[in-house]
């Protein structure tokens, strides 16, 4: 799945007017006057979809996927989503690839590195228009010995600040996948909390998938409704599998390896990695196909990356649950519960809510967590 990191790029749009010669000379200058040029020109390119769906001289295809979100806009703002005017309208960025994403993390810790925004918060990933800036900034960690991952991304919210078009990037011929990514870019509008990136991600995965589900069946389709269900229950099973993994780093780091050591750790775990994809994950997921999977040392700038969107989904499934299995409903409580919350405050706050009740979830077809690694150098992984 593409990453969908939000960008401040309401606030580039004021500023870069205003920066003058300071744009030849700062770089973080350079970087909100790229990122504001690039989303005027995203903005002036905007097509509104209405007219697509009805243009005769679009394509058959062009005319579906209008037609869609228009319809999937219209259903989240009937469950009570803030659809307001994101996706609306329709820009082609005349490319395959967006933006990139940068996050870095130590290698002997998952502690990603963090920006800092106005409004947003801290937030652990970097958007970049400019593929030079991207490799310069990657490259800059690197030599400080970071993990770093470097990823495309598809789209982005504004969080409802302007009036964010769909992106050529986003469209997908998959109606289960447009539809979730529409969903879920407008459960951003809906509930978004500073300094929480793991937690608004997850949440809109959760926000995401769910709400397709229940609009495929609205329209009386069930097989494109149960696929949407399938695809949650990947995306639980996927958490469970990082949960895991991340179990055994911290248990490898914690335990402060000298460089060989940590560096058979990773390796030991990059090991598991491949045994357990290739074996109860592959086992467990109902729509992802999970082939062969080549042994790698451990990576935590990636691990970072994906975890962003699968943090604690088993917490929005018992939510969900809790609250008679309405997506409507559960995301309108959940809003409130998280009136005025920062940070980590919003995963405390679910726990303790979900905590409160004796909701049972479906327990995942899992199987138990292998011994840590051993962090000798030269071990493989543990039986």
């Amino acid at each position: 799945m593409a990453s969908r990191p939000m960008l401040l790029l309401w606030i580039a749009g004021v500023l870069v007017a205003g920066f003058g010669g300071a744009y030849a000379v700062s770089p973080t200058v350079r970087y909100i006057g790229r990122a504001g040029m690039e989303e005027a020109r995203i903005l002036k390119n905007a097509r509104p979809l209405a007219k697509i769906a009805a243009d005769p001289k679009a394509s058959a295809e062009q005319r579906a996927v209008a037609s869609l979100v228009l319809d999937v806009r219209g259903f989240a703002d009937s469950i009570g989503y803030a659809a307001n005017d994101t996706y609306t309208t329709y820009s082609d960025v005349g490319r395959d690839t967006l933006l990139l994403s940068l996050s870095a993390s130590r290698k002997d810790c998952i502690c990603p590195y963090q920006w800092k925004w106005p409004i947003v918060g801290r937030v652990p990933y970097k958007g970049f228009f400019d593929v030079g800036q991207a490799q310069k900034a990657e490259a800059e960690f690197q030599a400080k010995g970071y993990d770093t991952q470097l990823r495309p991304a598809a789209a982005f919210s504004t969080l409802g600040w302007f009036k964010d078009p769909l992106l050529s990037t986003a469209v997908s011929n998959d109606s289960v996948s447009l539809a979730s990514l529409v969903f879920h870019e407008i459960a951003h509008n809906t509930l978004y909390v500073p300094s929480a990136t793991a937690f608004n991600e997850s949440f809109a995965q959760y926000a995401g998938y769910r709400a397709a589900e229940r609009y495929f069946l609205a329209r009386g389709d069930t097989v494109k409704s149960e696929r949407a269900a399938d695809r949650w229950h990947d995306e639980q099973i996927l958490g469970e599998y990082y949960n895991q993994l991340v179990a055994r780093l911290d248990s490898l780091y914690g335990s402060k390896p000298d460089s060989a050591a940590l560096e058979a750790g990773r390796a030991a775990a990059g090991e598991w990695v491949k045994a357990t994809l290739e074996g109860w994950v592959k086992d467990s997921v109902r729509t992802f196909k999970i082939g062969p999977v080549a042994a790698r040392s451990v990576n935590n700038a990636a691990l970072v990356g994906v975890r962003i969107y699968r943090t604690e989904l088993r917490l929005f499934e018992a939510w969900h649950l809790q609250h008679g299995g309405d997506v409507a409903a559960s995301v309108a409580a959940l809003t409130t519960l998280m009136e005025g919350a920062k940070g980590d405050e919003a995963f405390a706050r679910l726990k303790e809510a979900v905590a409160t009740t004796a909701t049972v979830v479906e327990p995942l077809p899992l199987v138990p967590s292998a011994p840590v690694p051993s962090t000798e150098p030269g071990a493989g992984p543990e039986s």
